[in-house]
């Protein structure tokens, strides 16, 4: 389970593959509902490249918060 602040390193990503590899935090408050299908909002540290949706086994924590 995550949480809004999460830092997350992006390990797949079926949304977007040019956010394999990054790192980005998880921007929603609640766990993920029907509308996003079970996905969470991950910001990612890439100027080119928008928030994207995630499975959670698309997502490892590293640990820190912002």
């Amino acid at each position: 389970m995550f949480q809004a602040g999460d830092e997350v390193q992006i390990v797949s990503c079926a949304d977007d593959p040019r956010a394999v590899g990054k790192t980005g935090w998880v921007r929603d408050e609640v766990a993920p509902g029907p509308l996003t299908q079970g996905r969470w909002t991950v910001k990612v540290d890439a100027f080119w490249i928008a928030d994207v949706l995630c499975h959670p086994h698309e997502l490892s924590k590293t640990g820190n918060r912002r």
